[in-house]
């Protein structure tokens, strides 16, 4: 059975980014990666690396607790 964390992970970068009201080209820039990989974090298709996720936090202006479920 596949693991549903990259979906929840996703679905919570996609809020967060709405409620700050970035698009997922903003977000890739300011974190330093691609457009095309941020849209698949978003639709749950990747997860990200620590170094990654540390940076789109900070972008995003939450804590890593706000997008892990555990």
């Amino acid at each position: 059975m596949p693991s549903k964390t990259p979906l929840y992970i996703g679905k919570r970068l996609h809020l967060a980014r709405k409620r700050s009201g970035l698009t997922q080209g903003e977000v890739a820039k300011q974190a330093n990666t691609n457009v095309n990989y941020y849209a698949k974090l978003e639709r749950g298709e990747s997860v990200p690396s620590l170094k990654m996720l540390e940076k789109i936090v900070k972008v995003l202006s939450i804590k890593s607790s706000d997008v892990l479920p555990f």
